[in-house]
Order: C-alpha cells, then structure tokens, then sequence
C-alpha cells in the first residue's frame, strides 16, 4: 500500500478543505493508496508526538463547503526554520529538514502533497532537492503565485471585498463622506483592482503603480459640487506614493519571518488631509474577512481539480512539480520555475486599462 501526505502551509484561504477532499476521492479511486495529513503544515511531523492523521471518507465528508482546514495551518516555523528556545529565553531556529526527511521515508511515504503560498513552495522546492517526493498545489488569496493564472480562494476573497465596497457607498452617500477600503494582496493589488472595478470604486491604489496624491485628490473632488458627494477607494495594503515605502512592520512573533503590512488607509486619510482634501474620510481595513468563511463555487471547483490533478501526479511519479491553471488548462510546472519570480499586475494590462477606461483613478 502507497501513502500520501498532505499538508496546508502559509495563511487560511477558502477552498484548502476541497483540495484535501479531492485528493482522498481521487485516491480512492485506486486500490493501492492511502492518504495522511500532517497538522499545521510540516508541523505535525516534526512535533514529539507526531500529529499526522489518516485521512478518509469520514474525515473529509462535507468539507468542501467549509473554510479553514481541517489540518490547520501555520506559517511561521518549518523544517528549514524550527524554534528552539535557548535557556536565556531567547530564540534561535534549526534546520531539521534531514530529520524530517529520513522520518518520512522510514514511514513508507511515497509522495508528499504540500499546499501553499509562494513560501510553502519555496519549501517544496527545496524539500524535493533533497530527496524527498513532492508535489505543490498553489493556494494564496493574493493570486501572486507565478506559472498559474489563478490560485483558489482568490474569487472568494475579491467577492468579499466588492460586497464591502457595495456596503460602503451606502454609508458614504448617506453622509458625503470619502470611505477608503484597505483590502489584502501584499505586493500584488489583485484584489484591489478587481473589487474596485465590481463595486465601482473612484480611485484604486495598487503596488504595481506608485501614486501621486496630487493626482488622487484632483479625482476626488471632481466627485463632489458645493461640499455634497462621495467617494470611494480601494486600496492594497502594499500600496506606496511615488517615493514612498509601503506601511509594514517586523514582526514580533517567534519563527514568523515575514514583515506585517496593514495601515496604509490611516496612511493615505492623513496624506490627503494635508494635500487639502476638505471632506469627511472615513477608514476601513478589511482584514482576515477575506481569508475566512465558505468558499465561492468557482473555488471550489477549481480547488478540486487542483487536488485530482495534485493526486494523479502522485500516482504517475511526476515530482518536484506544482499544479497550475494556465490557459483554462489543468497543468503543472516544475517548482524550480513556480518558485522563481510572482504574478503581478500588469500596469499596461488589459484590466488596468479597463479600470481606467471607466474612470478609475490609479494616482498616476
């Protein structure tokens, strides 16, 4: 009997529980494989005791219509990366990727499954240099994974953000305020571009295009005659004026790495305060709303073939590769070409050019 290990690295998203579904259905389909999970990412095997489960019909019955993931997530850590405490009480990290790799081929497993953001496929990469079978299947809300046009939980998250902005021009009408909705996307203004362009926004603020707040604000007062009007923007939380740096800071918890961003509508309220900007602003960040709760159909649907096309993979021995939709296809590319550079707005793209067609603002 073959076994397969699943895993769920980096930050929530909707439609992880329809790739672990997917994967134990397709299995099934097959007489000589079983399907395990590990719990919080690669955790689960590096812990003492173990936290790996067997995966089954019972235990993914239903589970596609839920957010989250039944084996949790984390992303801080890692078999390249584990935290150890020193006696001082300080903290210094440790590389147990042989460790881990030696257990998981003592223990029988022919292929290991990890789903993940641009980081957990960084680890895939390097897991699979050192030996060990695996396959990548892109998961990020940001839709900035590289060689795949879309990443699931990405429709959802934008979904969630274009209700918020159908919310807030209520509000914003009602009392001729400026709303300025801060969504997620890191370095990519994915899903700043596409709510702004489904909920009608005035202004998008992208980190692909660097703004002039001279130029944000001429927008915005063309939507406002004898001090009545509103407004609304939308912007990434990576966002930056021209000459600016992104709002971001360190983090302050054990083993996580990466920076922190988030404040950048504080940022942009006070920067049009003092370029003269006259009217009522209100801030909005919207925040994890746009990771949890059920994902959209179309996640789901793609979650699933992204997790029968993970676990074919697994069968046909194609590993150190990660499935991609490209070109409305089903596919994979290797993790060496996954790993190496982000997809990004393009700022002379067809969609940008769409936005500005209906009179979207981008500051530049």
């Amino acid at each position: 009997m073959k076994k397969a290990l699943v895993t769920t690295g980096g930050g929530d998203c909707p439609g992880l529980n329809a790739v672990i579904r997917a994967i134990v259905k397709r299995a099934q389909q097959t007489t000589n494989w079983e399907v395990y999970g590990s719990m919080e990412a690669f955790n689960g095997v590096l812990r003492s005791p173990k936290e790996i489960i067997k995966l089954d019909d019972e235990k993914v019955a239903g589970i596609h219509t839920k957010g989250g993931t039944i084996l949790q997530t984390t992303n801080k850590g890692g078999p390249f990366s584990w935290p150890v405490q020193k006696e001082d009480g300080s903290w210094i990290t440790e590389d147990r990727s042989d460790e881990m790799i030696e257990y998981l081929h003592r223990e029988g497993f022919d292929a290991v499954i990890n789903i993940g953001g641009d980081g957990s496929q960084k680890i895939s990469y390097q897991l699979f240099k050192k030996g060990l079978n695996v396959i990548g299947v892109p998961k990020t809300i940001d839709n900035d994974l590289a060689c795949t046009d879309y990443t699931f939980g990405f429709q959802t998250a934008v979904d969630i953000a274009t209700d918020a902005v159908d919310k807030l021009v209520t509000t914003a009408a009602s009392h001729h305020r400026l709303m300025i909705l801060e969504v997620m996307g890191r370095g990519a203004g994915w899903i700043a571009l596409h709510s702004a362009i489904g909920g009608g926004a005035e202004v998008c603020l992208i980190p692909e295009i660097p703004y002039d707040i001279d130029k944000v604000l001429e927008r915005l007062n063309t939507r406002y005659v004898g001090g009545r009007g509103f407004a609304i923007i939308v912007i990434a939380e990576g966002a930056k004026p021209i000459d600016g740096t992104v709002v971001a800071r360190k983090s302050d918890e054990v083993g996580y790495e990466n920076i922190r961003l988030g404040g950048v509508a504080y940022q942009l309220s006070d920067q049009l305060k003092k370029a003269g900007f006259e009217h009522d602003i209100r801030e909005m960040v919207l925040g994890h709303l746009q990771r949890g709760g059920t994902p959209i159909a179309y996640d789901r649907v793609l979650a699933t073939q992204f997790g029968v096309k993970a676990m074919e993979m697994a069968i046909n021995e194609e590993f150190g590769r990660m499935v991609s939709f490209l070109d409305h296809d089903i596919t994979s590319v290797s993790l060496e070409r996954a790993t190496e550079g982000q997809n990004l707005v393009n700022p002379n793209g067809f969609l940008v050019q769409t936005a500005k067609g209906v009179g979207i603002s981008f500051g530049d």
